[in-house]
């Protein structure tokens, strides 16, 4: 594997796994899915996956551009983002127990299976893809990949996208696998631990995005200050 490509690979899966958090997502999925068969949790594993490649190579190819075309600053977008992602893990942290509704969720599985069904299948880009499983953060963190791997040598910077769109499928993938084995994954974990876990990664998700928002909020700063 080309040095460029490689590094590219290695610098975007790093930089992309903490954000995408496939295993903490897929905690986040599953809560938001309910009671589905494990077909069900296989097919929409696998859409998400696929639209998860499909939105992060448009975002790697195009985001740059967008961003100049409505000439929206990177520190903008991370303040921003960082805002948005620092309240998503709030409102996890604060979600009441999930268990306190299953109850009403086994009565009411007879009469939603097949409505259930569909709207989970009209979820699959939103929430699903976007922002559960690639959010701001996410794009943030690509847009700020792409503009450290650009090259003026043409051959080197097609190679460092071509690894950071590796890095991308080898994270779908992932997704993928966490998505589908979902309720597998917490008949291993047991209920009271698995909250314990969402509420961790609530939280770790609240302090990136604060970290994310910081980020962007001090450049913002500097710009004032500079004279």
């Amino acid at each position: 594997m080309p040095l460029p490509l490689w590094n590219a690979f290695l610098l975007a899966f790093s930089a992309l796994l903490p954000l995408i958090n496939p295993l903490g997502s897929a905690l986040v999925f599953l809560g938001l899915a309910g009671e589905a068969s494990p077909q069900a949790y296989r097919s929409l594993a696998r859409r998400i996956a696929i639209n998860n490649v499909v939105f992060l190579a448009v975002i790697e190819l195009l985001g740059a551009t967008i961003l100049k075309f409505f000439g929206i600053s990177l520190p903008i977008v991370q303040f921003s983002g960082g805002i948005v992602i620092a309240a998503m893990g709030w409102s996890v942290l604060n979600e009441r127990d999930a268990s306190a509704d299953s109850r009403n969720k086994r009565e009411q599985t007879d009469v939603r299976d097949q409505s259930q069904s569909s709207k989970l299948e009209e979820k699959v880009f939103y929430p699903f893809t976007f922002p559960i499983t690639s959010g701001p953060g996410t794009l943030v963190g690509l847009l700020t990949v792409t503009a450290h791997i650009s090259d003026r040598a043409l051959s080197k910077d097609i190679l460092a996208h071509v690894g950071v769109f590796l890095a991308i499928v080898a994270l779908s993938v992932l997704v993928y696998f966490c998505y589908a084995y979902a309720p597998r994954i917490t008949k291993v974990i047991p209920p009271n631990t698995a909250h314990g876990i969402l509420r961790v990664v609530a939280f770790i998700l609240l302090c990136i995005g604060v970290q994310i928002a910081w980020n962007g909020l001090q450049v913002l700063l500097a710009s004032l200050i500079r004279p």
